[in-house]
């Protein structure tokens, strides 16, 4: 197996006394915080409350789900702390004892009890952040659990941003556009040689349990995009009958196509010649430079058979993310082990849609392939399950019940994802099915013979 370093969130963890992890994780979760807060600020506490899909929580709902997360893994389990609010109220935020289009009618915290319940736990984290000791105990080895909690308020976060998308009324969110393409000649796609790769990670600390341990996989050769599919080139699937084409659909998906009517990403509309789509409240042309958004797998897959190739799956996708092929060795990020930066990827809602292809030719990876993190969530064509030596931790709801034909990975994170929960071993599921996450995808296809 290729020999990896050890990484802290931010550098070799030998680098890093307890009081510089600390630091960072005071950091990650202010970050987090400070977005969960423009989140629901904005809204009046009608609409917080209100479910705005089914496929969706009440946003109050997620907004008290983080601190009763936070509480219980923080406070109580790290610090033996007695329950701040009757016991009954876990289970109201327990995820899995109540489904999405349940929770409107739970007994829930309202926004002003919300609101003070996350600003009272955390406070308190804080303090005990500060007398925690960072060594001798695998939950808090290297700030792990304060790290999964950070990691658990970003996802949310992500999550709100997709219920704000659903959200019907004005605009209530804005940002700058994202930056303009900087890369004048722009490759189709990548030779990936075949060989060897090692796959997920066993060093990073905040890693989670389904993209541990690291693990040697063969990789035949195979060609992937350079960049992802964009709208632009979606729009030619359609227009050349491509939703109403059989031949290019898995039979699962020509029937959920037939079913719920698919005809074009999710909130994209024709007028004319002419597709708009609506974004957090604004309607607007389609941009044709963009990579397209709003497709489920089984769109992502049609597409990729009607344009003569496939889907990467979830190794192919990762070797062309972290494999260099110079040292052997997997990178953390496609560009090397830095941390994401504005110049690298568009994460962090920064610019509340992705970035044109060419945007971010600093975040190139070691194999010439752009724009893997960021920008959007990409399916590939592999099931969700273990790695080789897979273990659950700290809790099999995580991943383990999640294993399984029903779910397709996802990789690369999107323009609503933050650094903290987005890296080369990162791994995302979902229902093929799901179109309101911020998902596109990438195509890839088998080498020739004798390529690679």
């Amino acid at each position: 197996m290729t020999n990896q370093t050890a990484h802290s969130p931010a550098n070799s963890a030998r680098d890093l006394d307890d009081r510089q992890i600390k630091d960072r994780i005071v950091a990650d979760l202010d970050r987090a915080r400070a977005r969960t807060r423009g989140l629901t600020d904005v809204l009046d506490d009608a609409d917080l409350v209100r479910q705005h899909s089914r496929l969706m929580s009440p946003l109050v709902w997620d907004l008290a789900h983080i601190g009763n997360q936070e509480e219980l893994w923080l406070l109580r389990d790290v610090g033996g702390k007695d329950p701040i609010l009757p016991e009954t109220v876990d289970q109201l935020y327990d995820a899995f004892q109540h489904p999405r289009a349940d929770r409107p009618a739970l007994p829930l915290l309202d926004p002003v009890q919300s609101r003070c319940y996350v600003v009272d736990v955390r406070s308190k984290v804080l303090d005990l952040l500060d007398r925690t000791a960072l060594r001798g105990r695998r939950l808090t080895e290297q700030g792990f659990v304060f790290g999964m909690i950070a990691q658990h308020e970003q996802q949310h976060a992500e999550t709100m941003l997709a219920t704000h998308q659903l959200r019907q009324g004005e605009a209530v969110l804005d940002a700058s556009p994202p930056p303009a393409p900087d890369v004048a000649t722009r490759p189709a796609e990548v030779l990936i040689p075949g060989g060897p790769f090692t796959m997920g990670t066993s060093a990073h600390p905040w890693a989670l349990d389904n993209e541990r341990p690291a693990h040697l996989v063969q990789v035949p050769s195979f060609r992937i995009d350079a960049y992802p599919v964009t709208n632009g080139a979606y729009q030619d699937f359609i227009a050349d009958g491509g939703y109403d084409d059989r031949r290019w659909w898995h039979p699962a998906g020509w029937h959920h196509r037939q079913e719920v009517g698919l005809t074009a990403p999710l909130f994209w509309r024709r007028d004319g010649s002419d597709w708009f789509r609506r974004r957090f409240g604004r309607l607007e042309p389609v941009p044709a430079n963009e990579p397209v958004m709003h497709v489920c797998w089984y769109e992502a897959d049609a597409y990729a058979r009607w344009a003569g190739q496939r889907l990467p799956t979830e190794r192919e996708w990762e070797k062309a993310a972290r494999h260099d092929p110079v040292s052997g060795r997997a990178r953390l990020y496609p560009w090397g082990e830095q941390d994401p930066t504005p110049e690298l990827a568009n994460l962090g809602q920064r610019y509340l849609q992705p970035a044109p292809i060419g945007a971010y030719p600093q975040g190139i990876s070691a194999l010439g392939v752009h724009q893997l993190i960021g920008d959007v969530w990409e399916w590939t064509s592999s099931d969700f399950t273990p790695y080789p030596g897979f273990a659950a931790w700290p809790y099999k709801e995580y991943s383990e019940v999640f294993f399984g034909p029903d779910y397709k990975v996802l990789r690369g994170g999107s323009f609503a994802a933050d650094r903290v929960a987005c890296r080369g071993t990162f791994r995302n599921w979902d229902y093929p099915i799901r179109r309101q996450i911020f998902a596109g995808f990438r195509c890839a296809r088998d080498a020739a013979p004798g390529e690679g």
